[in-house]
């Protein structure tokens, strides 16, 4: 039998700064999830930390633990693996005043 899997794209050409969070994306039926965020354009500033979150409704976040640094160069990528996330997944990262990022992000997910 084959794996169902998807890509997803939850953010595309979108401008980061303050707060902010990748569109929420239901994947319950999936058993793991990798999410690649890349900088379409060279980043401004002190990149954040970039985190995955999880919620039982999409609409209440937590963070689930795995986080790594934002791209710090234009077509830099970063990459999150999760196995254990419940329903609803998206990605965020809290930007100082003087920092943005323009991101495309995806999620990869495996039944």
């Amino acid at each position: 039998m084959l794996a169902e899997n998807i890509t997803a794209i939850v953010a595309r050409n979108e401008r980061w700064t303050g707060a902010a969070a990748s569109e929420p994306y239901e994947a319950g039926w999936a058993r793991e999830a990798v999410v690649f965020i890349r900088a379409l354009k060279q980043p401004g500033g002190k990149q954040p930390v970039v985190r995955v979150e999880i919620s039982p409704d999409g609409m209440r976040w937590l963070p689930e633990g795995a986080h790594v640094p934002m791209p710090t160069t234009e077509d830099g990528m970063a990459i999150l693996r999760v196995s254990h996330f419940g329903n609803w997944l998206r990605v965020a990262a809290d930007f100082a005043p003087d920092a943005h990022s323009t991101v495309l992000v995806t999620i990869h997910l495996k039944g």
